[in-house]
């Protein structure tokens, strides 16, 4: 891996992706669209390509000149919007920049999948368990989207493999963490059955191992990978460590499941039937990650690839809250 383009460079994962990437000597190329904030990437040594993923018009097969491994990360990832919208982005997106790469002769495509279209309510889900019968708009496009890239590996030589990450968390979370200790520390916090169902945090470093294994392993084509940070952990236990590094006292409120997913549908229907263009405050999809198991296995990865996270919890703890205290001192 010499060359690499990544698609949605500016963004969380894409900017630590980058950041990693040169760090280790390789060149970086990336695409944003002319309205993307750049503050992520403000420094770093990338080629920057403007153009839009649901636009094949916009996009240039040259900038794909002796690359040789296509990191796919743009994507619309969000608990709420219309279901056009998401399919536009996530899976008309990806099959225009996996073909772009194809006939560019790029040897490897990364797609940056998710644990989401697995569902709640269960623990140690494998990558060939089924998936949840009823998805939102995001969950099922992305599903989509990895199907449709397994059709297409059989058509072109490119290789191709799909990373599916946990709950993400870490430096530039602009979308999960900064929300929520903000939260936390504001005391405007509440936890869904106190804390007890099981979750999966990713730290972001970590991630970005496993999608440079998956970027360079002989193993990894024509695979999927689960990635979280293989912790059997509780929401609560995560919330203490990180009301710990915040030196804060955990609120000990609490709602109860039922009562939680009824104020979800209320917010998120009246929403829809106002048409508000608006952030529901709270979503089902929300109360089903805090109140629901949703924990899954590394062990495919770590057997196949030979990966381990690197970063322990309590590491990756004070490092998000490190950089979370830095952006509030802005």
């Amino acid at each position: 891996m010499k060359r690499v383009f990544i698609t949605g460079v500016n963004g969380f994962i894409g900017s630590n992706l980058a950041k990693k990437l040169i760090e280790k000597g390789i060149v970086v190329s990336g695409l944003v669209r002319k309205t993307s904030d750049l503050s992520f990437v403000k420094g770093l040594d990338i080629t920057l390509h403007y153009g839009d993923i649901t636009d094949s018009s916009s996009l240039d097969r040259g900038w794909l000149e002796k690359v040789d491994t296509v990191f796919h990360v743009a994507g619309l990832a969000a608990d709420w919007g219309t279901y056009d919208k998401f399919y536009k982005i996530n899976v008309e997106g990806t099959r225009n920049v996996a073909t772009m790469a194809s006939k560019a002769g790029v040897k490897r495509f990364v797609y940056i999948s998710t644990v989401a279209f697995h569902g709640f309510g269960k623990t140690n889900i494998k990558e060939d368990d089924p998936i949840a019968p009823k998805l939102i708009p995001y969950a099922r496009t992305k599903w989509l989207a990895e199907q449709w890239l397994w059709q297409f590996a059989e058509d072109t030589s490119m290789e191709i493999t799909a990373i599916r990450p946990g709950n993400v968390f870490g430096p530039n979370d602009r979308t999960f963490m900064l929300k929520y200790l903000e939260a936390m520390e504001r005391g405007k916090f509440a936890q869904i059955n106190h804390g007890k169902a099981k979750t999966c945090p990713t730290f972001i470093y970590n991630l970005v191992d496993a999608v440079m294994l998956a970027a360079t392993h002989p193993q990894a084509p024509n695979e999927a990978f689960i990635v979280t940070d293989g912790l059997d952990i509780t929401w609560n236990s995560f919330n203490r460590l990180l009301a710990k590094e915040m030196g804060i006292k955990l609120k000990n409120t609490s709602l109860p499941y039922p009562v939680a997913m009824a104020v979800a549908k209320l917010y998120f229907g009246i929403h829809e039937i106002l048409g508000l263009k608006t952030e529901p405050f709270l979503t089902p999809y929300r109360i089903n990650n805090g109140g629901k198991d949703y924990h899954f296995s590394i062990e495919k990865i770590q057997s196949v690839l030979g990966f381990q996270p690197a970063y322990d919890i309590e590491t990756a703890v004070k490092m998000t809250v490190e950089w979370y205290k830095t952006i509030k001192r802005k």
